[in-house]
């Protein structure tokens, strides 16, 4: 028996467990593969802080915390496993292709300054000469733009495979094709029924994504997660010319640049659709004219795993104390906080009162 089972080795779980190892509890982190709706497969890779938290001042801080983070977080992870995750922090541009969207970019970035006071939060308004500067060769369409320095991006793919391997040098035990069917208390810990087995722990975190809205019941949590899907367009390689990520597209390490930020509630289809493909690439010739010229090398579609609000589920079973679920569309930005802070709260046994807004019961407050 483990002291703490993790169901879920996508980014939000391998994070946690990673955290939690470096607390020095044994972990099992039960993976089912690739056979998952994985999420980490489909972000986007951007560490991001603009925009976040309009409404809900503690994701916003709570997102700025984990930007704070990255920087030490990739190198741990550098250091102990040789893998480069790509992180990058240049900052990070969002553009406005209307003078109305302009003046409500404007009014958020006035409304989170007021959240982290201006010095704190970073961000700029930049008219269009001054985004031009920045990034020479934007379309006539763009009017102007938003730079905060906290930005930056990384590749989700190395984060994954660097987290993994950092869990197997420190001993962690990652169990593969472990899809769980099911969670339940046991004796003076918990239990998980899965394809691989059954397995116990003293402690237990649901961190499967879409799947802890079916397993969460079995320890008293209602995790009212559903699926949204985004697509993405890769581009051919090209030499740099983007020097900082944006909201829609950023051009990677190895020189693709992604396209993306497509928003459809279909369930739990995966598939990639030629109209909404061609609205993404539309979209970003008219901002980047010099994608133009570049080939389409692959798409993908895949889920994020969003609240009815949009925002992370934090909480622990009431009814089964130490039982713990972590829920969030923003594995990436969200990984250092998840390892370096979330994972610590865990392991002394509560989450933090700067989460206690993040429990599944404000739904219930809004149905009342």
């Amino acid at each position: 028996m483990s002291e703490f089972l993790v169901v879920g080795g996508g980014l939000v779980g391998a994070a946690t467990t990673y955290g939690l190892l470096r607390e020095g509890h044994s972990v099992t982190m039960l993976d089912e593969g690739d056979i998952a709706f994985r999420a980490s497969r489909g972000n986007f890779g951007l560490v991001w802080v603009q925009s976040k938290g309009d409404g809900r001042p503690e994701y916003a801080q709570w997102t700025r915390r984990s930007a704070d983070l990255w920087p030490d977080f990739t190198t741990m992870l550098a250091e102990e496993t040789g893998i480069n995750t790509h992180y990058e922090k240049p900052g990070g541009l969002h553009f406005s292709m209307s003078e109305a969207d302009m003046d409500a970019r404007k009014a958020l970035i006035h409304r989170l300054h007021n959240v982290h006071g201006a010095a704190h939060y970073g961000a700029e308004i930049l008219d269009g000469d001054e985004v031009r500067k920045l990034v020479p060769g934007l379309g006539p369409d763009v009017v102007g733009g938003t730079y905060c320095r906290h930005d930056g991006h990384a590749s989700p793919l190395y984060l994954l495979r660097a987290l993994h391997t950092a869990i197997e040098k420190r001993g962690g035990r990652i169990v593969p094709n472990a899809r769980t069917r099911a969670v339940a208390p046991d004796g003076d810990g918990f239990r998980a029924e899965t394809d691989a087995g059954t397995f116990r722990g003293e402690r237990l975190v649901l961190a499967a994504g879409l799947g802890n809205r079916a397993l969460g019941p079995g320890v008293g949590l209602d995790i009212p997660v559903a699926p949204q899907k985004g697509q993405i367009l890769v581009t051919e390689r090209a030499e740099p010319l983007l020097p900082m990520p944006t909201h829609v597209v950023r051009q990677t390490s190895e020189g693709t640049f992604m396209i993306g930020d497509s928003h459809e509630d279909v369930g739990f289809n995966l598939t990639s659709t030629t109209p909404t493909m061609a609205q993404i690439a539309a979209r970003a010739v008219k901002m980047f004219p010099f994608l133009k010229p570049l080939r389409i090398v692959r798409s993908w579609a895949a889920l994020r795993v969003m609240a009815p609000d949009g925002y992370p589920i934090y909480e622990q079973s009431t009814a089964h104390p130490g039982a713990f679920t972590v829920n969030c569309h923003s594995g990436v930005t969200l990984a250092a906080a998840h390892a370096l802070a979330l994972a610590p709260m865990i392991s002394a046994g509560a989450y933090g009162d700067e989460l206690s807004v993040f429990t599944a019961g404000r739904f219930d407050a809004h149905a009342h």
